[in-house]
């Protein structure tokens, strides 16, 4: 029979290579001077990004390509990307309506 010590470092290793791997990518800093405009298409194109990679993996999850852990963690950033973009649009529509709303 084995020692624990050798499973339990080979399981942790192999975990940890694997975990490495499945690293999420860190977001790009902005130039300084940057416009506002690219900086909010970015931003767009980053959230539709991680909502299709949310949308791919729960597809490979449900086909057994994907373990349950990366199915969870892309659900999971895809739900927060959707929760801050629809905040940010109805703080838009709030500015938008209030501007309107503002005597000439």
């Amino acid at each position: 029979m084995s020692d624990f010590a050798s499973i339990r470092s080979s399981y942790v290793q192999a975990a940890y290579s694997k975990a490495s791997e499945n690293k999420p990518k860190t977001a790009e800093v902005a130039p300084a001077n940057a416009d506002f405009s690219s900086m909010v298409a970015n931003a767009a194109s980053q959230a539709v990004e991680t909502v299709r990679t949310g949308d791919s993996m729960a597809i490979a999850g449900l086909t057994g390509q994907a373990g349950l852990q990366q199915v969870v963690e892309a659900t999971m950033a895809m739900e927060s990307t959707v929760q801050v973009s629809v905040a940010l649009r109805d703080k838009l529509v709030e500015a938008y309506q209030d501007i309107m709303r503002m005597p000439i």
